[in-house]
């Protein structure tokens, strides 16, 4: 059941209810939700777990038909009575807790947990510094009450969306229709995370005999030693089939583009062997990036060797999630090797290669050995003998590159 609910249920029923009505309805419903019941409730409503554990044994005993005896001398408690919270005898106890969860916002910058995890424990320490008598769970029940609860973070924030980021998802997909409508390729390309060579941890889980887990290495520190995997993927969006080179060098734009070329003499041309142009989407940024003169004069050199007209269309900043080689083809990669330790890049090429999924996806995989070098520099004279073409539309982000006369 929603906390919703339950709070919903309690703010319409509570100005009608005494004491002992009160407890009883919400054991009534902590019984009915089961598992963590008594937590939801008592978040919702405000009362202490003890009060709902109280209502639970009353709750029994009144199914079991034995009224228990609430009322003494014929009376209820009267409202107020019990023992006084801790903030009515310690005015300035929830004061220094939420100085102590929020600093900032509550104009103490300093305070001493303002770089230390906010655990119940961290916290009750810090008060009972502060000279407060207080328990760790007394602290929880004061956070649920003053609105607080466990949070994690959460990926939300993007970067400043730029104006015509919906007109060149449009433009993208009017690209592709129209390459695809002409029997013309449509690839999308990405490298994908790099991944440590070795006895590493890898998330997820695989069925094993049952005491008998993969043993790998206790840490995965960064180690300029340990081989590295640069798996780059071409995703063919028409024909649902893949290419993925895997290299072990850098990812670099030459590596980003011999990737491509790999592809199109393995896969593409044979499949599309009158064609004339190649449409490539990509992201922004990494080995493939639109600001990038060495992806643009390698392109060049793509489209001089195979007389293909190549026309380019990047996504915006911030949208890679959106590049279809993102949730066709990379995540059923993961899925397929998920608590499987890399321990080579054989490993690596026949876990890729394995990959298959219901609606046909099929990749070929092949290991790339090339050494490429970092920071290679393009001349502007190198630069302007590129046959560059750009579109009328963010001619930055959409742009052709036409084959040279031989």
């Amino acid at each position: 059941m929603d906390k919703t609910v339950v709070k919903l249920k309690w703010d319409s029923l509570n100005p009608i209810l005494d004491e002992r009505a009160r407890r009883i309805w919400a054991a009534t419903e902590a019984v009915a939700i089961g598992h963590s019941g008594i937590s939801l409730v008592a978040e919702a409503t405000g009362l202490s777990r003890t009060t709902i554990h109280a209502g639970v044994n009353d709750l029994r005993a009144i199914q079991q038909g034995d009224v228990p005896a609430l009322v003494k001398d014929g009376r209820l408690r009267t409202s107020g009575s019990g023992r006084k919270r801790l903030s009515v005898n310690d005015p300035s106890l929830i004061a220094d807790l939420e100085i102590l969860v929020d600093p900032v916002t509550k104009g103490d910058p300093m305070s001493p947990l303002r770089w230390t995890s906010k655990s119940t424990a961290h916290l009750t320490q810090a008060l009972q510094q502060r000279g407060h008598k207080i328990s760790a769970r007394t602290v929880a029940g004061m956070l649920i009450e003053q609105g607080y609860s466990l949070q994690a973070n959460r990926k939300s924030k993007e970067a400043e969306i730029h104006p015509d980021r919906d007109k060149q998802f449009a433009h993208i997909n009017e690209q592709a229709r129209g390459f695809q409508k002409d029997g013309q390729p449509v690839i999308s390309v990405d490298t994908k995370k790099k991944e440590l060579i070795g006895e590493y941890k890898n998330g997820g889980h695989e069925w094993q005999p049952k005491g008998k887990p993969e043993h790998v290495s206790d840490h995965d520190f960064p180690d300029p030693d340990v081989p590295k995997a640069v798996p780059y993927g071409i995703y063919d969006i028409g024909a649902n089939l893949g290419w993925v080179s895997v290299g072990s060098d850098h990812d670099t734009p030459e590596f980003a583009v011999h990737s491509i070329r790999t592809w199109w003499e393995q896969m593409g041309h044979p499949m599309y062997p009158k064609a004339t142009r190649l449409l490539v989407t990509a992201d922004c940024g990494g080995s493939n990036s639109y600001r990038s003169r060495a992806w643009k004069l390698h392109l060049q050199q793509l489209a001089d060797d195979t007389n293909l007209e190549i026309s380019v269309c990047h996504f915006p900043p911030g949208t890679s999630k959106w590049n279809k080689i993102e949730h066709r083809m990379f995540c059923h990669i993961t899925q397929n090797w998920r608590g499987r330790p890399l321990v080579s890049l054989e490993v690596v090429v026949s876990l890729i290669g394995a990959v298959t999924t219901r609606k046909g996806l099929r990749i070929r995989v092949g290991l790339d050995p090339g050494k490429y070098e970092l920071g290679t520099k393009v001349t502007d004279q190198e630069l302007a003998q590129i046959q560059l073409r750009k579109s009328d539309f963010q001619g930055a982000w959409n742009y052709s590159i036409l084959p040279r006369a031989k």
